[in-house]
């Protein structure tokens, strides 16, 4: 018989071809309706009849979860089997003959509708799920014309709605316990958030506990909503503005997984932000961000015309784009003829796409003519790039998100996955719930700790400051004990570099014994987490800001990698060294050239002969010396020599350390331009304000942590007007730089002519292949994903002398407390975008973490006020009193300015590449009971700066200078 079905054909991620089976080579043919058709063994029958292109009814599958065979919808008749099955939990197998429309199997499928209808609102013409509702659409699919059965027997019709969820309602009136929003938050999420309560007809989905939505450990993150076939968990955005008529596929804009997503649309208006299947980063999933915090996009805060002053001091005057380029560049080439070419410079964004970011860093060293830019990626993964490169060769992570799931051993370093990385968290908790063991190198408890697993989970908290001094002590166990890949060091690595290493990680002073007094680890902990990874079949290492953020950040970086390559870990699925990037674009915004000494892919700016093909590419001679970095801008600015500051999509005024030091040097400037889609904090020391654009106003690509290069698509018209690349052409047209792109597609066309790991990117492959993996060119023309597999770009792995150094910031007498940093699920960096979305219901200010030990000792209680001070400043924060951390170690996070987080943070930065310690800080902790004199500093400045803004007269100056504040909540 003619087959119709192809078993290579590229499948729709728009259709749901049921639950893929495992892994399998064998292929079992069977005959569906008359129709022969090969899949795997394994295939349900449901999938391989979608398939095939044959339509069976469902209500309780769905291609993300496993089969469950509860609504029997899916009934078809088998040759030789007894009843009708259902055929989502039926595997196929050879030559079976199967039948899914006889009469008989018809007649059940409207029985057991019917029976759904009588216990189901008659309300489609006014339900908000009309046009978009399973239930609704298997009715019709069924054949069902009328309901036999009335409502006035036992019913669930008057069942209480629950609309605690800022983002979402839940309407047990129209619920059919299909249970697939409790697998969802179970299999997808893995929180296992909701529950069926009750058996039989009193069966019911609840939250656990009973609680509300809001009350419940459920985290918003949309995977309940996404599933539900009916209007029972429904958005608010849909109900308020009903159905979308139309898509487009974008990335998100928030952290480094890079979540591909529709916009669904009612013309330019996003009604909601749908998962996309077909996203290789996210297979469909999100979290609370992505999925709901996109109200920032048009919040009334939102910058909507350029605006000028002379002076801090003086109002904001609104001009229109011409007049405030013309200012801004008048302004920039007067400063240069004052004071030199070097007395200014631009800092790039990791919020922006790589085009915006590329053009930002070309303006700095083909227009200004120095080298002096930098971007917010070198404060918080900068010691990615050296350590790796020094070590591995290349400046990335080596997998693929979908690595995990072929790993047995997880070391997951100085990150939280499921608060700042919470959909890879979800993937990586499926593994951990199928098998593989975890160990946690952190101060603080994470919750990746609690996930119900099959393997072992270990807890290595050492103290702040002490990862160099741990990771010797594992790489000391493996090579003292025999736990070495021989085969793979001896093929892959310099035996020079190995050598030298071996006997430096060999001495007794990197023993878990020896460091035991410095990391707090008991060393039979260490011995045994060495133990595990070493003999793992796949030992897969993930990182984050706990590893990047210290004095000996690249030192971290590189002992990471040498413990890689000491146990043969590098170079398969399965395996690795993974950085976990913060924002979205940090991978991206390192690859175009953003540091002061490296041109777009990691080309050092002394190199004559790269230097020689962008100088023939940009018509201009460049600078062969590196440039200044945010810090040292700082301080060339206060010592009188840098003068004026280009800044896009960053506010450096919140997010770096010393925050008395960067106003100080901000307010020191000639001339700041800020270019961002808010008023944020470095914005109220500007002289120029350009408006920019969300990801949802521009066309673009972003890189994720998997360096994985996604399209950023336009699907509304720019408030202001104007794309962010479209402003630095003009800026730098303005400055007599000639730029003359027409669309972004044309920027990385010149990005992959100029940059070597880009060389066969492009956007019509980018719309061909979805995502592109770097390095792509003519070794790898669809991209890389995996890293490493048979060599090393520099040749052969180097491993690195790692000695420990310990940091300036250590506990004393006088500051006894170790502070650590660190996000939190609801909330995105600064907070800019998510402040303004109903994220603030979940965490509304920064608070202080500290050991109950720690609270006694200070009489501390659970919402009191304390003073943090350290050797920079002092903040005031309200208390928590958690076991989740140390004693000894307090914890807070950093997305509310008013918090002043980074007043208490110091200068201290790593060795190689200045990228601050924000996760080691001397304190002293006290209670009080009035904000710090910074915090009352900050208020009344915010307060100026917004009545400049908004046009108005400035109060009395003698109110400004002393204003009656008591500790609150910040609200901006």
């Amino acid at each position: 018989m003619l087959a119709y079905y192809d078993p290579q054909q590229a499948l729709d991620p728009e259709k749901d071809y049921g639950t893929p089976p495992s892994v399998s080579a064998e292929t079992v043919t069977l005959t569906i309706d008359g129709v022969e058709v090969p899949v795997p063994a394994g295939t349900s029958v449901l999938r391989a009849a979608s398939l095939a292109g044959i339509t069976i009814p469902k209500l309780c599958a769905s291609d993300n979860l496993e089969a469950f065979g509860s609504c029997r919808l899916c009934a078809v008749q088998i040759e030789g089997k007894k009843g009708l099955p259902a055929a989502c939990t039926t595997p196929v197998e050879e030559g079976m003959e199967v039948h899914t429309r006889t009469e008989r199997v018809a007649t059940l499928r409207r029985n057991i509708m019917e029976l759904y209808i009588s216990d189901h609102p008659l309300d489609c013409l006014t339900c908000p799920a009309n046009g978009d509702c399973e239930l609704q659409d298997m009715a019709g699919a069924v054949g069902l014309r009328e309901v036999r059965y009335g409502f006035a027997g036992a019913n669930h019709l008057s069942a209480e709605k629950d609309e605690s969820n800022p983002y979402f309602t839940f309407d047990p009136s129209k619920c059919i316990v299909c249970s697939r929003c409790v697998r969802a938050c179970e299999e997808v999420q893995g929180t296992f958030a909701l529950t069926i309560d009750g058996r039989g007809f009193e069966s019911k989905v609840a939250a656990a506990g009973g609680e509300a939505f809001l009350d419940s450990e459920c985290v918003s993150c949309g995977a309940c909503v996404q599933t539900c076939p009916t209007a029972t968990l429904m958005e608010k955005s849909v109900i308020e503005a009903g159905q979308p008529t139309h898509s487009a596929i974008t990335t998100c804009a928030y952290c480094g997984v890079g979540c591909s997503f529709k916009a669904e649309m009612q013309g330019e208006t996003v009604v909601r932000m749908t998962p996309w299947k077909g996203g290789a980063a996210n297979h469909g999933h999100s979290c609370v961000k992505g999925r709901f915090a996109f109200g920032y996009a048009t919040h009334p805060d939102r910058l909507r015309q350029p605006m000028i002053r002379d002076s801090i001091d003086q109002p904001w005057r609104p001009v229109g784009w011409e007049e405030a380029i013309s200012f801004a560049a008048s302004r920039l080439r007067a400063i240069q003829d004052e004071y030199g070419r070097d007395s200014i410079g631009g800092i790039t964004s990791s919020r922006c796409t790589n085009e915006e970011t590329y053009l930002v860093q070309k303006l700095v060293r083909a227009g200004f003519g120095n080298n002096n830019t930098d971007t917010c990626a070198r404060v918080c993964h900068s010691p990615t790039g050296y350590g790796l490169k020094t070590t591995l060769g290349e400046s990335a992570g080596t997998q693929t998100f979908d690595s995990v799931m072929a790993a047995d051993v997880i070391v997951v370093i100085g990150a939280n996955p499921t608060d700042a990385h919470p959909v890879f968290g979800s993937q990586l908790r499926r593994r951990l719930r199928e098998g593989a063991e975890l160990i946690v190198i952190d101060p603080r408890r994470i919750d990746l700790l609690a996930t119900p697993h099959r393997g072992g989970a270990q807890h290595l908290a050492l103290q702040p400051g002490t990862n160099v001094a741990m990771v010797n002590a594992l790489a000391h166990v493996v090579v003292t004990e025999g736990l070495e890949d021989t085969d793979f060091i001896a093929r892959r690595c310099d035996a020079s570099a190995y050598g030298a290493w071996r006997d430096f990680i060999s001495q007794q002073r990197n023993s878990p014994e020896a460091t035991e007094a410095i990391t707090g680890v008991p060393a039979d902990l260490v011995r045994q987490a060495a133990r595990t990874y070493a003999r793992a079949g796949n030992g897969a290492i993930y990182y984050g800001l706990g590893v990047t953020e210290h004095s000996q950040g690249s030192t971290m970086v590189m002992g990471i990698a040498n413990l890689a390559m000491a146990t043969g870990n590098i170079g398969r699925e399965g395996v690795g060294v993974n950085p976990l990037r913060g924002q979205n674009n940090v991978q991206g915004s390192c690859d175009m050239g953003s540091f002061p000494h490296e041109l777009p892919g990691y080309q050092h700016v002394s190199d004559a002969q790269v230097r020689a093909r962008f100088e023939a590419a940009w018509g201009v001679q460049l600078d062969d010396e590196p440039g200044l970095r945010i810090p040292n801008m700082f301080d060339a600015a206060l010592a009188g020599q840098f003068k004026a500051l280009y800044v896009q999509g960053e506010d450096i005024a919140q997010s770096d350390p010393n925050t008395q030091h960067v106003e100080a040097a901000l307010r020191s400037l000639d001339c700041l331009i800020v270019q961002d889609i808010f008023l944020n904090e470095t914005a109220k020391y500007a002289h120029v304000l350009l408006p920019g654009s969300s990801f949802l106003e521009k066309d673009g690509t972003f890189t994720n942590a998997e360096r994985r290069i996604n399209r950023v698509r336009k699907v509304m018209t720019p408030l202001a007007g104007k794309q962010d690349w479209e402003v630095t052409v003009d800026l730098a047209n303005a400055l007599g730089y000639p730029m003359h792109y027409r669309h972004p597609s044309e920027i990385m066309d010149e990005i992959a002519s100029l940059t070597p790991s880009f060389t066969g990117v492009s956007y019509d492959k980018l719309e061909r292949l979805g995502s592109i993996q770097w390095p792509c060119n003519d070794a790898h023309p669809d991209g890389t994903p995996i890293m490493h597999e048979q060599d090393f770009p520099i040749g052969q792995g180097r491993f690195a002398v790692t000695e420990f150094i310990p940091t300036d910031e250590r506990a004393t007498r006088r500051f006894p407390l170790l502070l650590t940093t660190g996000r939190i699920l609801s909330q995105y960096n600064v907070g800019a975008q998510t402040r303004r979305t109903h994220n603030q219901q979940w965490h509304d200010e920064d608070i202080l973490e500290l050991h109950p030990e720690d609270a006694e000792l200070r009489g501390v209680r659970d919402g009191d006020w304390l003073g943090i001070t350290s050797r920079a400043g002092q903040t005031v924060l309200r208390a928590r009193i958690s076991d989740r951390i140390p004693v000894g170690v307090v914890y807070t996070t950093f997305h509310h300015p008013g918090s002043g987080a980074n007043v208490i943070t110091t200068d201290s930065s790593d060795w190689a590449t200045n990228c601050p310690e924000y996760k080691v800080t001397a304190v002293q902790v006290e209670k009080v009971s009035q904000p710090s004199e910074w915090q009352q500093r900050f208020q009344a400045f915010d307060r100026h700066q917004r009545e400049l803004h908004r046009g108005k007269r400035s109060r009395d100056s003698r109110e400004a200078q002393s204003p009656q504040v008591q500790p609150q909540k910040a609200e901006l």
